[in-house]
Formats: structure tokens, C-alpha cells, sequence
């Protein structure tokens, strides 16, 4: 009689115990931009409507409005360098190049991106958020008496004042410390710590 075999699942088959992906960024959030998309979206929408009248207009034997007739004397009689034409085509152009940065930039400057634990979870930490937290863990530190913190996407921008203990032993345990919270802050690309210490009074 053969033994019977043991079905009892084992660790490297068990599907739950998957080790989990690293983590990755959560990449740059995208700002909806719902002011410019509406404003452009009515711009649009009212001069296409009020073009498609004019030309239901006309085939209907009706004249044409004065507007059209006017701007098609305009462009008929006005030379291609005139300070009129330059104006409304340098106008023209700025605010395509506009609508393209909008379309092309993420915006949302103000959120830093963060790692990925899980695929399906995305997150962000806003950047007077993260410069409270480093500001709070420099105030920490023996002899600090003030400290700005100016966070940016690369660099986090310290300034701090001590009014006493030694500068190069506050700013060994400002470095230290700083480091340590940047690194704990979770975010996908560590911003690189720009650190200035002096005494009240002075720029250091």
C-alpha cells in the first residue's frame, strides 16, 4: 500500500507569501489645469459658433456681419509688416507656446513624488510639509536657535543660527540628523542637503 502524499502547501509555493516588487517612484503628478481647459474650451467654442451663424448667415442671402467684413478689409489692405500684424501674430505665438507648456509640464510643483510600495498605490508629500519636518527635527539639536528650511525638488536649502556651542559640532549634528529625516521622508528622488550654519547676526 503506497503512502499517502502530504498536500500541505509549501512556503515558495504559497501564492500570499510572494516577496513584495521594490519600491519604485510614484512619478510626477499631473495638475488637471481646469481653468486654462475651460477658458480655451468657451474661447473656442464661441468663436465657432459665431463664425458657423455668420456663414449660415450668408448662404442664406443674408449680408455678412460687420465684424467679418471689416477684419477681411483689414487683412486685405494691411502689409504683412505692419506693428498691427507683428503685435497680433507675436500675441498669437505666446499663447500657443503657452497652451503647449501647460499641455507638456506636470505642474503640481508643490507635491514631491514618493516611493512605491505597491503597484497600485501612488503618493506624494507636499513640499512645506517636508521642510516643517526637517525645520521641527533641526530645532532639535543643542545650540540651535533658529533654522529656515527652503525645500526644493533637488535640494533642501537649511539655513540654520546657533547661539552656542561650537559652529562645527552643531553643524556635524544638523548634517547628521538632516540626512537621517531626508532619507525617512520616503520620497523617490532624496533632494540633496545644502546645509549653512552661522551665529545671530552673521551669514554663514
Amino acid at each position: 500500500m503506497s503512502e499517502p502524499q502530504s498536500t500541505a502547501p509549501t512556503l515558495d509555493k504559497d501564492p500570499g507569501t510572494t516577496p513584495p516588487a521594490p519600491a519604485e517612484g510614484s512619478g510626477r503628478f499631473w495638475s488637471p489645469r481646469r481653468v486654462p481647459a475651460a477658458v480655451v474650451a468657451l474661447l473656442l467654442l464661441a468663436g465657432a459658433g459665431l463664425l458657423l451663424y455668420d456663414i449660415a448667415a450668408v448662404r442664406a442671402h443674408h449680408p455678412a456681419m460687420h465684424w467679418r467684413r471689416a477684419l477681411a478689409r483689414q487683412l486685405a489692405e494691411r502689409p504683412l509688416d505692419g506693428i498691427w500684424v507683428l503685435t497680433g501674430a507675436a500675441v498669437a505665438v505666446a499663447l500657443g507656446l503657452w497652451l503647449i507648456v501647460l499641455a507638456v509640464t506636470p505642474g503640481l510643483r508643490g507635491l514631491l513624488s514618493m516611493r512605491r510600495p505597491h503597484p497600485d498605490v501612488r503618493a506624494a508629500l507636499r513640499r512645506d510639509a517636508a521642510a516643517l519636518l526637517l525645520r521641527d527635527r533641526a530645532m532639535d539639536i543643542s545650540g540651535v536657535r533658529s533654522v529656515r528650511v527652503r525645500m526644493r525638488r533637488t535640494k533642501a536649502d537649511v539655513r540654520a543660527v546657533s547661539h552656542f556651542r561650537d559652529l562645527d559640532e552643531v553643524r556635524a549634528d544638523l548634517d547628521t540628523v538632516l540626512t537621517d529625516a531626508i532619507q525617512g521622508l520616503g520620497l523617490a528622488r532624496p533632494p540633496t542637503l545644502s546645509l549653512r550654519v552661522a551665529r545671530p547676526g552673521r551669514k554663514g
